[in-house]
């Protein structure tokens, strides 16, 4: 895109990016009570029956799912106007989403500044293959690369080993990054004080029955959220030469077309590429402009079960310009 379509964008887009004060408090307190009512509703169905409990878990899981994206927009300062209210409930909300804050504020940043780009992919996204790195790959590179985009391991093992473990001691994240890691500790002590509080009030069986099927949904739901509004057959990357952020909003995100309590339960996260052409506007604005600009509606739009078929796409083909299938790749092959 050129400098007057730049300049259009932040003038069309600039009445969205103002944070309201009021309805993020009433979003935060309104959802962080249900959550709390889902939990404890999911502890008590629990001592009727484990089976009976998974709905509930399930519910639960979408609030954090919820919660987690409040945290989100503190991390690129739209949730509230004030930056250190957003820094404060960021630093809260990843005790509940496991995720600590100030880390995945720069890691999520990078994803923003790259998303798109194949000379600059690693940061805060899906590991995605050109065909052509593919095939040039060892035998066992391309194994470890097909269990990596395998939809269990993506989507049920990947997440939890994530959020669980690997936000826990993000090894991958430079020394240097003092405020990073220093969120990272602190969320880790927090947290550890919070389950141990939790198992000293519900019992160390009840709670890991009641958490675990939570922590598996949000994790997997929030994967798959990220998973399908990157990695649809006609999304964008390019090479840095002619890699533009704008069209990288515009092409290389989706629009999530779900069911209005999906939007709801998800944070409008659904509207992820007018997200990612202003990162500044929060999440109860998205929709208003959805709306309300003409521009942001001819986009690649997919529902729920449509979306599903995003799952079979694994490489990037460099020269169709699209995503592809392991049986495209044997074909070139």
């Amino acid at each position: 895109m050129n400098e007057s379509a730049a300049a259009f964008w932040n003038r069309t887009l600039a009445p969205y990016k103002i944070a309201d004060n009021r309805v993020a408090a009433t979003q935060l307190v309104t959802t962080f009570a249900l959550y709390v009512a889902a939990w404890w509703s999911t502890l008590r169905v629990l001592e009727v029956s484990f089976l009976l409990s998974l709905p509930l878990a399930l519910l639960t899981g979408f609030l954090v799912i919820r919660l987690f994206i409040f945290q989100h927009d503190c991390g690129h300062g739209s949730f509230f106007s004030s930056q250190r209210a957003n820094n404060w409930v960021g630093f809260l909300l990843g005790i509940i989403t496991l995720t600590p804050y100030q880390y995945w504020r720069r890691t999520h940043a990078l994803h923003h500044a790259t998303s798109g780009n194949l000379d600059h992919r690693g940061w805060g996204d899906i590991s995605t293959l050109t065909v052509n790195e593919y095939l040039a790959r060892s035998r066992w590179d391309r194994l470890r690369y097909r269990l990596y985009r395998n939809g269990i391991v993506l989507l049920v093992i990947g997440p939890v080993y994530e959020f669980v473990f690997r936000q826990r001691l993000p090894l991958s994240a430079p020394r240097d990054w003092k405020r990073e890691w220093t969120s990272v500790m602190g969320t880790n002590l927090v947290l550890a004080a919070a389950v141990l509080g939790m198992v000293n009030l519900v019992g160390w069986k009840s709670f890991l029955l009641v958490q675990m099927p939570i922590v598996s949904f949000s994790c997997g739901i929030g994967i798959w959220l990220f998973y399908v509004q990157h990695q649809f057959e006609d999304t964008y990357w390019e090479r840095q030469a002619d890699w533009d952020v704008r069209l990288a909003g515009l092409q290389g995100s989706s629009f999530y077309d779900l069911h209005p309590v999906l939007h709801w339960l998800t944070g409008n996260i659904g509207y992820h590429h007018i997200h990612h052409l202003s990162s500044r506007i929060p999440n109860y604005r998205l929709q208003q402009a959805m709306a309300e600009i003409p521009e942001l509606q001819n986009v690649t739009r997919f529902g729920l079960f449509e979306s599903f078929k995003c799952l079979k796409l694994k490489l990037w083909d460099e020269e169709q310009k699209r995503l592809v299938s392991w049986d495209a790749v044997k074909a070139q092959a």
